[in-house]
């Protein structure tokens, strides 16, 4: 930290209690200064000699000798008048970041000026700022902070002025000449300066100060847009210690949150994607939990749907359900109508398609553990996505089976609504087998998982397994349709088919297999014996008879099956 020392003579200043300041000479003092509570003993010949204002107030005085002077509106206050006093009396005075501005000012205040004096204190103090304080980064911000109490004095002076040029100017300096010392405390301290090294030392700033030195930043342009992103990511962690923790309590005055997480927003890059959505999401948050304005929370909304898929699970686990729902429905208008900016139009490629159904389904799987989670909103996030392509839907079956686990207690049609989410055809072989064993699972659902299990096994490809159950190349990628839930199979069909899965697939005659498996899975889903789900069970002691259709494998007709993903 630079710094001026003024004056070579011994610092007399003395108290006298708690709001009695005098000089320690064996000269009686002939002037009274009271600066607030704050009463200055002291001598009229040095003040007088440098300070105009004090010439023009000891002029209109009327009290003898002793006279005693008001001046309680100096900026900075007693403390700033001890300074100049000490100034005037030549005794050591030492100027730094931190009370630069109030003796500045102070110095405005008492007139202090070259045509008083030669070589006065705002003389000097100038030269301090200009030559030494705004050419070094952190006392700029320091003296800019340091502002905030001298308002108005502090901005008619240009301190404020000059301390923004001075921090705006150094931030867009290519980080190769960046020569100053800065903090920047990482986990790994790097050899070249980072280009966001002046993140860290704006925390400091109160927020007002900091949305001026941002609103600057920004309109200087040569700074990066994920920068920027990064530094409002910063003061606001650092600011609300919640800040992105879903169910820890708002610390603090939440009159100054929703102020600080709308100045947030309102700063935030214009650019679409210039801030990831590990930031927008916990702001996003924030902006609900504080309830902060409909425009403020439409615009985030805006911004994180336009890119859910660079979303994470952790980034989104912290919203609740009804935030996540608008936000994959304003994704999925996406792909519908291109941009929800006009002015951008461009479809949703495949691989975010993928991205987001593996996001959501890891986030079913999240709040499926929470006792409150409904169903319905289960099931309806489910259905929202069911549209997207998956890889596999291990994911969608882990959320599955996680629900049923902490809800034990829901009946059949529940199950069977969300079982509907999952497409058994896309379960990989572990999961499959995990599924086999899961008693938690609707009979129903079981039986299909053993069937594509044994076409895993017993087919050599995609075409012998559509074969196998009646469909044209290229049908539905979906099971689990309405009609698919008309009727059960016997326990000897179920105990049958589980035998055969059991065997391994090398041993075991594979035409034979395909056909057992088909007579089997048309029993299953048969929807010509029952026209409703009345009589379902989810038991293997339920019944399902047909003289024909046991003879000959095939069903006598077969309900069309719609495509649904």
């Amino acid at each position: 930290m630079k710094f001026m020392k003024l004056g070579s003579k011994p610092d007399l200043f003395q108290s006298n209690g708690e709001n009695t300041r005098y000089v320690a000479t064996d000269l009686a003092a002939d002037m009274i200064v009271s600066v607030g509570d704050v009463k200055f003993y002291v001598h009229k010949f040095p003040l007088l000699s440098k300070s105009a204002r004090l010439q023009k107030l000891v002029a209109v005085s009327e009290n003898g000798n002793n006279e005693e002077i008001e001046i309680n509106n100096i900026p900075g206050g007693p403390a700033a008048f001890e300074i100049c006093a000490k100034f005037c009396y030549g005794m050591t005075v030492t100027l730094n970041a931190y009370n630069v501005v109030m003796a500045r000012c102070a110095a405005e205040y008492l007139e202090m000026y070259e045509t008083v004096d030669k070589g006065n204190l705002v003389y000097k103090i100038e030269v301090f700022l200009n030559s030494s304080v705004f050419r070094t980064w952190k006392d700029s911000i320091i003296v800019f902070q340091s502002t905030k109490g001298l308002v108005p004095w502090s901005d008619e002076l240009k301190v404020v002025s000059h301390c923004l040029e001075s921090i705006v100017s150094k931030v867009s300096v290519d980080t190769s000449k960046v020569e100053w010392s800065y903090t920047y405390n990482r986990k790994k301290q790097q050899v070249m300066v980072p280009k966001d090294w002046w993140v860290e030392d704006l925390c400091d700033l109160s927020s007002d100060l900091y949305k001026r030195v941002m609103i600057a930043i920004k309109a200087k342009g040569k700074t990066s847009s994920d920068v920027v992103g990064e530094c409002l990511r910063f003061y606001v962690q650092k600011r609300l210690p919640w800040f992105g923790k879903r169910n820890r309590k708002n610390d603090g005055d939440g009159v100054k949150a929703r102020s600080l997480i709308e100045m947030i927003t309102e700063l935030l890059p214009d650019e679409n994607e210039s801030v990831s959505c590990g930031f927008l999401v916990p702001l996003l948050h924030a902006c609900v939990r504080l309830e902060c304005g409909g425009t403020r929370k439409k615009e985030l909304m805006r911004r994180i749907g336009n890119q859910l898929q660079n979303a994470t699970l952790s980034d989104i686990a912290i919203l609740d359900v009804d935030l996540v729902q608008e936000l994959v429905a304003l994704f999925m208008m996406r792909d519908q109508n291109g941009e929800i900016e006009l002015s951008e139009v461009k479809h949703v490629d495949s691989d975010a398609k993928v991205n987001v159904a593996k996001i959501i389904d890891g986030y079913l799987a999240e709040i499926a553990k929470e006792p409150n989670t409904s169903l319905l909103k289960f099931a309806d996030l489910g259905d929202m996505v069911s549209s997207l392509p998956r890889s596999t839907h291990d994911g969608i079956y882990r959320a599955i089976d996680m629900y049923l686990k902490e809800h034990p207690g829901i009946g059949k049609s529940e199950k069977k609504r969300i079982c509907r989410l999952m497409d058994c055809r896309k379960l990989s072989p572990d999961a499959s087998k995990h599924a086999v064993q899961n008693e938690r699972l609707p009979l129903r659902v079981v039986v299909q998982v053993l069937f594509f299990e044994q076409l895993r096994v017993t087919s050599s490809g995609g075409m012998a397994a559509e074969a196998a159950m009646g469909l044209a190349p290229g049908g539905s990628s979906r099971t689990n349709t309405e009609e698919e839930w008309g009727s059960v199979p016997t326990s000897e069909e179920l105990k049958a088919l589980k035998g055969e899965v059991e065997k391994n697939g090398e041993k075991m005659n594979k035409a034979k297999g395909a056909v057992i498996s088909k007579r089997i899975f048309m029993k299953v889903f048969s929807s010509k014996d029952k026209d409703s789900d009345n009589g379902s069970s989810d038991t293997s002691e339920s019944r399902s008879t047909n003289a024909e259709e046991t003879k000959s494998g095939t069903p006598t007709s077969r309900s069309q099956r719609h495509s649904l993903s």
